[in-house]
């Protein structure tokens, strides 16, 4: 029996991703919230988002930041707080639709008015992207040739593991360059651990609330350990907040978006104390260029 510990790997830094939207804006309540009544909402982004920050401060760990296009523009002032701390600003497009239910010519407009509105707040070039809900599958592998004419550097929206929404289970599991008919940019999936022949995810979300601690942490570390490679991890700042409201949704929905939310600031403490992470670009930064993956 293998006994994973995060000291045997302190070499390996991991990634830390927020994706920063509000409670209400999440995938599973788009037929009971049409967009054209968030405003009416009380937003807790704000605030939730200070959370965050404050816990990533108290671990000295920088993350990557993916901004929805439509908070950028109500809350400018958050966005650039979030780069003055010293984090990277990436797009989460603009809000929140899914890439396969858009045309090509709806995604650019959406990754356009995202990118003006987050670069306007924050004040810095944006190069990454990660699509609402993972929603680059097999079907909208074409937003990858947008992304690439757009000048994105990199993409974190395949999730190699299989979902009822998302998810491309033949996708490679670590970090690669894809090369498409646009040219290539480096692609970062949500992270996964290989077990019986099929990935499992460990990646952080609703896994991270879900499931016992220790699933993610074996996770992790058997990642970098055994394959050493770095996890790419993410949050949502609603997830650190269990007094929002409570909206009408199935009970799978209410399963997935409200257990143990308050058990998510604890863990993630817990998880910046025994692993170390930075944000996406700076882990990019510090490889060669290479590939051990196409998708054409």
């Amino acid at each position: 029996m293998i006994v994973f510990r995060s000291s045997d790997s302190p070499d390996v830094v991991n990634a830390m991703s927020v994706d920063v939207e509000d409670y209400f804006q999440v995938s599973a309540f788009d037929d009971a919230i049409p967009r054209d009544r968030w405003d009416s909402f009380e937003s807790r982004v704000w605030a939730n988002t200070e959370r965050v920050l404050a816990t990533l401060d108290g671990a000295c760990t920088r993350a990557t930041f993916f901004v929805l296009g439509w908070v950028a523009e109500r809350y400018p002032g958050l966005i650039k707080q979030i780069a003055d701390r010293g984090h990277e600003i990436a797009s989460h497009g603009y809000d929140h639709r899914l890439v396969f239910d858009l045309t090509p010519d709806e995604f650019r407009a959406d990754l356009r008015r995202a990118r003006a509105a987050i670069e306007s707040a924050a004040g810095v070039t944006v190069r990454g992207y990660r699509a609402p809900s993972f929603s680059i599958t097999e079907r909208s592998l074409w937003a990858l040739d947008i992304l690439i004419e757009e000048g994105y550097a990199y993409d974190a929206s395949i999730f190699p593991i299989r979902h009822d929404r998302y998810g491309m289970p033949s996708a490679p599991r670590h970090i690669h360059t894809i090369t498409r008919p646009a040219g290539s940019l480096w692609e970062v999936p949500g992270s996964t651990t290989r077990v019986s022949g099929m990935n499992l995810p460990i990646a952080g979300g609703g896994y991270f609330r879900l499931l016992p601690y220790g699933w993610t942490r074996r996770g992790i570390a058997r990642v970098n350990q055994l394959e050493r490679q770095p996890v790419v991890f993410y949050i949502h700042p609603w997830e650190l907040d269990p007094e929002q409201p409570r909206l009408p949704a199935s009970q799978l929905t209410r399963l997935r978006h409200y257990r143990n939310l308050s058990e998510t600031v604890p863990r993630l403490e817990r998880l910046l104390s025994e692993f170390r992470f930075d944000s996406i670009s700076s882990i990019l930064d510090g490889r060669s260029t290479g590939t051990d993956g196409t998708l054409q």
